[in-house]
């Protein structure tokens, strides 16, 4: 289709009216600098987005746009081109008809590479444009590493390596998983997690298989299913990369280490359990390319927002954050440290473990073995004259106290707590041991949050939800026009409708009233309903409010709020 023709980028987004001469000229300077693509020149200077490009190649050339996020491609097309060769060329097959294959491409004017396309699957190749980003995640669907595991399984599996064996002796299992196939098996499962945006990895050893499965926004599914006999190499060279010892399986042990994947550098934290099938490992995945999300970005309504910024901003006093384990409460406290972080502060926190670097923020990290606790950790910090402290949680008594007396001295704390709600955390801080008139005098805000997952935007679609389901919401929609959306599943989001995660938020502001009620030991339903008719809106109220705005469903927040 394109044989004869050798028109550059430039000169058809000038016919296009697209972009000026001398915005082309800059365009080239800035290629010529960084060794870009031309396109992605013209973009990084604002002069024209990727969609302009793509569709004034349609129109001038005549080649067909494709959106690959709809489109159904010919799985049986893509053994004629080597996901490697599909990568670095940014293309992928769509279908074939008689001897010409339609291929879907990113630059449908590199004639070279389709020349050797053509060569190398001796067809006639018919170019179609697509987007970049589009492309990615179809590489990501089509070929992803399901295809390159097997065969490693079977190459190890060749070798006839008998890793089942329990008296087998260290030197033994060490020799096995050093050797490449076993590698590369485990930094496949790697890489396909960090495409998929895993956040955990479970290896689960069962009684004639070895399950790993994933957790992408909070739900688990099963990534791939392992021959029994992989078992002791798989696991062994995950202890190994941790340092674990490995020759142990009747104890738990933690580790953690580091690796880079794909450009991204990734810190992942090991915990071993020994069950009656065999060691299980879960692994948790910090992505330390990851950007600290702004306040604006977490999912905060504007009221809340602007009353957590206002208690941020005290000169001293406890913030906390409270929720189970995997509710971006990190996240959250992080976020506020970076819309405060400034010149003029000294912060400094204790972690465990520290996940994200902040810049100009003094980070440590608890090493219980070489005696850094919370406790002490946070006495040593009271003497680098911080303005700010973020405790990553607060577990027992002394720590809590400790906190405490560093907000009634002065000083602004950050720190978590494990309760279901903003309340609770009042309880909680009493039953540490915290008399009721410090809580009552040095705590200034209590969040409590949790996690739903967000509606994919590529296969969103109204629908009705039942009246059982609104009931489950105490949804009334007498009277209202409300539309209730869904996500039908698509490639995007692997078929689950979902794609992404938001928080849903309750802040309990101490006023004097609530204070006064601490002082008398009210319970925490007592203080919740006071708070409630105040004002507070619960976490519950939260999720309804995002249903309605189409961010999530009924179903999210009724899994993500059944206590409240």
């Amino acid at each position: 289709m394109l044989k004869g023709i050798r028109k550059r980028l430039g000169d058809i987004l000038i016919e296009a009216n697209k972009i000026s001469e001398e915005q082309l000229k800059q365009g080239l300077e800035l290629q010529k600098q960084k060794g870009i693509p031309l396109g992605k020149a013209l973009e990084q200077l604002g002069f024209i987005t990727q969609q302009e490009i793509i569709v004034a190649l349609s129109d001038q050339l005549g080649i067909p746009y494709i959106s690959l996020t709809t489109y159904q491609i010919d799985t049986s097309t893509l053994a004629l081109i080597p996901e490697s060769y599909a990568r670095e060329h940014k293309l992928i097959p769509l279908f074939k008809i008689g001897n010409s294959l339609t291929v879907a491409m990113v630059d449908p004017l590199d004639v070279f590479t389709i020349d050797d396309l053509s060569n190398k699957t001796k067809m006639e190749i018919e170019p179609a444009i697509c987007s970049e980003e589009e492309l990615n995640q179809v590489l990501d669907q089509y070929y992803g590493a399901t295809s390159s595991v097997d065969e490693v399984v079977q190459i190890i599996q060749d070798q006839d390596k008998d890793l089942m064996e329990d008296e087998i002796d260290e030197i033994s299992i060490k020799e096995a998983v050093d050797e490449a196939p076993v590698i590369k098996l485990v930094n496949l499962i790697f890489t396909q997690a960090i495409k998929d945006k895993v956040s955990d990895i479970h290896i689960e050893p069962e009684e004639d298989l070895l399950r790993i499965r994933f957790r992408v926004d909070g739900v688990l599914s099963e990534a791939y299913v392992q021959p029994k006999n992989l078992q002791n190499a798989i696991i062994s060279r995950i202890k190994i990369m941790a340092e674990m010892n490995i020759a142990e399986r009747r104890l738990p042990q933690d580790g953690r280490f580091q690796m880079k994947i794909e450009g991204k550098e990734v810190d992942v934290r090991v915990s071993t359990f020994p069950t009656v099938n065999g060691e299980n490992v879960v692994m948790r995945i910090l992505d330390k390319s990851n950007v600290i999300t702004r306040l604006e970005d977490l999912g905060f309504v504007p009221k809340v927002l602007k009353e957590f910024k206002r208690l941020l901003s005290l000169p001293y006093g406890i913030l906390l954050v409270t929720g189970p384990t995997g509710s971006g409460k990190t996240t959250t406290l992080y976020s506020a440290l970076n819309s405060i972080n400034s010149m003029d502060r000294n912060i400094i926190t204790i972690e465990d473990p520290v996940e994200y670097r902040l810049k100009m923020i003094r980070q440590s990290q608890v090493n219980p073995r070489a005696g850094l606790t919370f406790a002490n950790g946070l006495r040593a910090i009271l003497r680098q004259d911080p303005d700010i402290i973020l405790v990553g949680e607060i577990r027992d008594s002394e720590t809590a106290n400790i906190a405490v007396q560093s907000a009634l001295t002065g000083h602004l704390v950050l720190s978590t707590l494990h309760t279901n709600d903003a309340s609770g955390a009042i309880t909680r801080l009493i039953d540490m041991g915290v008399e009721p008139f410090l809580v009552s005098s040095s705590c200034m805000g209590i969040i409590a949050q949790r996690l739903v997952r967000k509606i994919c935007p590529k296969c969103k679609e109204a629908y009705k939800p039942s009246e059982n389901l609104l009931k489950g919401l105490n949804i009334n929609t007498d009277g209202r026009d409300f539309t209730f959306y869904r996500g039908k599943g698509c490639r995007h989001c692997k078929d689950t409708g979902y794609k992404g995660r938001i928080g849903i938020f309750e802040l309990l502001t101490l006023d004097d009233e609530i204070r006064d009620m601490i002082l008398g030991k009210a319970s925490t339903s007592h203080i919740r309903k006071v708070a409630l008719k105040k004002g507070m809106k619960s976490l519950r109220h939260d999720g309804i409010i995002k249903v309605i705005n189409g961010i999530t469903t009924v179903e999210e927040v009724i899994r993500a709020t059944q206590l409240d």
